[in-house]
């Protein structure tokens, strides 16, 4: 009981809402050695909700009155204008009490090591309000870790000010996150096609067919595959403390400058062949960025969850192909980290199985620098620039964002020589 899971607009809410309905924290299926990491001694789920509209909130106060686990702890809401929610000190703003809800439930944890925050890149509370959290929670508990779980927005695009809300999200999320899983959506609706497609042969899905719900359960089956307790971890006493997201963080994010996390997932039921689930995992992974330079990881986690976890090792062919799949660096003589459990989250019984891996991948590069060229360019044509004014954002907060951009491209591009 470590970690405060905060959900932030609509896209954070309903990942986390797929994500406690696939551990079975919402009709109250999971055992209780299971739910410790997520929930509070009450039986509650250390959850806070928080958005400017109350529609999904509402969705999950029905639901979560049918299970009872917990209920949202940001229910009065007020309207947020993203990062600079004004007054930002008054008791009636919605960022101080949500800081008020935190402070009352890291009061609560037997020792507190840091929040896990789901949002999104492109809207105005998830991208906006995030930042400003994210920022607020390291200024407030500067000791714990904080984890991100961002989506980024189609390339083609689905706001018009979505180019400068990732930059400017992006780089704060570099300044004070520690380790960001971001999944692109043009990645996620490929993968989760794919995965629709693979359970229904006969009934071939197209990429028009993925509805957001179904986009939203395949990120929430990742972030399940590398949170949820592995035995890796587990204790002699079978209480598992929660420390997954923590030791993933310092087995995947070695160096503070590089902390962008590529995460995907595939599984399968019945007979498991692992160098079969390798291919799966790797069939849409870009070996090469847009200009043609060859994409690496510095570093590699993989979880297995199945009931023939005994017959997947660190030095199997299977694991070795996964390492030249992501392209790890020379550098890194122990690149790979290895989970398992025993079952899959999803399936107790043990006919599914699943691989999950979280990667310090360069891919980031390809993100950065096609919002580089698309705000660059809106910014010198002073397009959209009012609408950030009004509300305290001003040029310099523009530069310094472009200026960490750039960075954080040098930074990949250089930790790929070395």
């Amino acid at each position: 009981m470590s970690t405060v899971w905060l959900q932030v607009g609509q896209c954070g809410n309903q990942i986390a809402q797929e994500l406690w309905q696939n551990l079975g924290l919402v009709n109250g299926t999971c055992g209780k050695i299971d739910r410790n990491p997520f929930c509070s001694r009450d039986g509650k789920l250390s959850a806070i909700c928080v958005d400017s509209e109350p529609k999904v909130i509402k969705k999950m106060q029905k639901q979560m009155k049918k299970g009872g686990q917990f209920t949202p702890l940001v229910p009065d809401l007020v309207q947020a204008y993203g990062y600079y929610n004004k007054p930002s000190n008054c008791e009636k703003s919605l960022l101080y009490r949500t800081m008020e809800r935190l402070r009352k439930e890291v009061e609560l944890r037997d020792c507190y090591s840091g929040t896990v925050l789901f949002h999104s890149l492109s809207g105005g509370t998830g991208a906006g309000l995030g930042s400003h959290l994210c920022e607020e929670i390291r200024d407030e508990y500067p000791l714990g870790q904080i984890l991100s779980v961002t989506v980024a927005p189609y390339q083609t695009g689905e706001c018009p000010l979505q180019h400068y809300n990732i930059l400017l999200c992006l780089s704060w999320l570099q300044s004070y996150a520690d380790g960001i899983f971001l999944f692109h959506n043009d990645d996620v609706l490929k993968r989760t096609a794919a995965s629709m497609e693979k359970k229904n042969i006969h009934e071939p899905r197209k990429l028009s067919q993925v509805s957001l719900s179904n986009m939203n359960t395949y990120i929430a089956d990742c972030v399940a595959g590398l949170l949820y307790p592995v035995n890796n971890f587990r204790p002699t006493s079978g209480l598992n403390m929660g420390v997954e997201p923590w030791e993933l963080l310092r087995s995947v994010c070695p160096v503070p400058t590089l902390k962008f996390l590529h995460v995907a997932q595939t599984s399968t039921r019945g007979q498991v062949f692992w160098d079969s689930m390798v291919s799966s995992l790797t069939h849409f992974l870009a070996p090469e960025s847009s200009t043609g330079d060859p994409f690496y990881s510095t570093s590699l986690l993989l979880v297995a969850r199945s009931n023939h976890c005994s017959l997947i090792r660190p030095q199997s062919s299977a694991m070795k192909r996964l390492q030249r799949a992501y392209g790890c660096v020379s550098w890194n003589p122990f690149p790979l980290s290895l989970w398992t459990a025993s079952y899959d989250m999803k399936d107790p019984a043990g006919q599914r199985h699943s691989l999950t891996v979280c990667a310090n991948h360069s891919s980031i590069i390809d993100l950065l620098k096609h919002t580089l060229e698309k705000a660059q360019k809106m910014y010198s044509a002073n397009a959209y620039t009012h609408w950030y004014r009004q509300y305290g954002c001003e040029g310099s907060d523009f530069e310094q964002a472009f200026d960490t951009f750039y960075t954080v491209e040098a930074e990949y591009r250089s930790a790929g020589e070395w």
